[in-house]
């Protein structure tokens, strides 16, 4: 039988969903009207300037996102010169991702403005430990997703449907 949420918890869970939209939907905007690029292509850049390069299946565990996902993502990517293909240095089948020089300076120009609005949006209202209460809280249930027995079955459906 479902135990329904509490109007705390119902309040708590409109909130989170309701920020977490806000917020994709502000910072999509700032790089979209700055730069040209979404909040997609910026988190693909930065992965990819902060590793070097980086397989998709790797970049894909790394945003989390399935492999569909990241394959159409990097489809379009390497359409418009930001990231390019190599072939793999330890297995010949695989296939290395690595930013190209324009997509290099896109995110080292997106980068300065991108962290400005997250301050403006998010830690500008909060407090030092305010901060580490969200950092506390987010890194709990971050832990207890990735152990939940409900995602695990939901995560192992994904990479069934993959294969």
């Amino acid at each position: 039988m479902t135990q329904w949420l509490t109007t705390e918890e119902l309040a708590a869970w409109h909130g989170l969903m309701q920020l977490s939209s806000r917020l994709q939907t502000d910072l999509g905007r700032q790089l979209q009207d700055a730069h040209g690029i979404s909040v997609a292509d910026y988190e693909v850049l930065g992965r990819l300037h902060d590793a070097g390069g980086l397989r998709a299946r790797d970049l894909g565990a790394s945003l989390n996102w399935e492999q569909s996902r990241v394959s159409h993502q990097l489809t379009r990517m390497q359409r418009r010169g930001l990231v390019e293909r190599e072939d793999c240095a330890t297995d010949r089948r695989g296939v290395t991702f690595r930013l190209t020089a324009a997509g290099r300076t896109a995110v080292e120009e997106a980068a300065p403005g991108h962290v400005d609005t997250v301050r403006a949006l998010v830690f500008n209202a909060l407090s030092p430990e305010q901060v580490t209460q969200l950092a506390e809280l987010t890194g709990h249930l971050l832990r207890h997703v990735d152990t939940c027995p409900l995602a695990d079955s939901h995560r192992a459906a994904v990479r069934a449907s993959q294969t």
